[in-house]
């Protein structure tokens, strides 16, 4: 661990490593408080199209966002948009209409599963016995946070096949998304598929957006939401990622579950059943089981100095 006591430049400030990889996982922990405070002003459309215009301005002021890219690499950036922030963000304000935006946050932690699983599927190889074992653990620990919710009525349901849909795009985009950011950078690329996913929102957001009667909570959480949970929150990551290693940075999404659950029991008054909690545990020890030998490997090797975002993250 002793890559974690150096420090990251990040502008005028020096960063300590643990900070860059703990403030992704507490943005997009907050990001399903944000997104429900959002629903008292806007529809879910405008929620998607507010916070991906805001994040993507956001992202536009960094100078290593800013870099080009080949224009052959346009198509899967495209794609990259659609999966990762386009049809997803979209995804988790519907969600919200119908369940608590701890249930939410909670569900995400499937993210890394579903991306091992789809990673497997495009080399056509069998995981290995570890991998299959934390896969097993951290489908079961998902079925126990869904399973209480799936009794609560049909509208509880679709709520959360919408989430499932959510994290099934996540694990596509994330595949799809590595050997680019491997070639260009995570920021160049993350810039330009944001720029896809506002232009494919816009057509919906836009009328959702000017509906809307501001008041300051909602204002100030969509201002959040795009800023810090689209914008900052991947600029961290992928400074952490060049630090300390792709793999290690995307623990990030070990705090995404508990701070989406505090959040929405202590500021949103949400219930959330015992058994959904201890499936979070479970599904959380998974994706640790999962991924811990990569993590230790990354403790003994230096970390590679490229801003590579392999991100394992449940955003929101």
């Amino acid at each position: 661990m002793n890559e974690l006591r150096h420090r990251s430049s990040w502008g005028r400030f020096v960063v300590p490593d643990w900070l860059l990889i703990a403030v992704p996982g507490l943005i997009w922990g907050a990001s399903f408080l944000f997104i429900a405070e959002g629903l008292k002003a806007t529809g879910p459309s405008g929620i998607a199209f507010v916070r991906l215009f805001i994040g993507l301005a956001t992202l536009a002021w960094f100078p290593a966002a800013r870099k080009p890219v080949e224009r052959s690499a346009w198509p899967a950036i495209a794609l990259v948009g659609v999966l990762w922030f386009a049809f997803p963000l979209s995804m988790f304000p519907f969600a919200e209409q119908r369940v608590s935006s701890a249930l939410t946050g909670m569900l995400n932690a499937v993210v890394p599963l579903f991306t091992a699983i789809v990673a497997s599927a495009i080399a056509g190889r069998v995981p290995e016995r570890r991998v299959n074992v934390g896969l097993a653990i951290g489908l079961i620990g998902a079925g126990l946070i869904a399973w209480p919710t799936m009794h609560e009525g049909h509208s509880s349901v679709v709520g959360v096949l919408l989430i499932l849909a959510a994290v099934v795009s996540y694990g596509f985009a994330l595949n799809l998304a590595r050997p680019l950011q491997q070639q260009y950078g995570a920021l160049p690329v993350i810039l330009r598929a944001q720029l896809v996913a506002v232009i494919l929102t816009a057509p919906l957001g836009v009328p959702d957006v000017l509906a809307v009667r501001w008041t300051p909570a909602p204002f100030f959480s969509l201002l959040m939401l795009g800023a810090f949970g689209t914008g900052v929150a991947f600029v961290s990551l992928a400074t952490a990622a060049g630090r300390v290693g792709a793999t290690r940075a995307s623990s990030a999404a070990f705090l995404i579950p508990p701070v989406a659950l505090l959040l929405g029991v202590m500021v949103r008054g949400e219930h959330v059943a015992m058994l959904s909690i201890f499936g979070s545990v479970v599904c959380v020890a998974g994706t640790w089981f999962m991924r811990r030998p990569q993590i230790d490997h990354e403790c003994d090797v230096k970390a590679p100095q490229s801003s590579t975002l392999v991100a394992q993250r449940a955003e929101s």
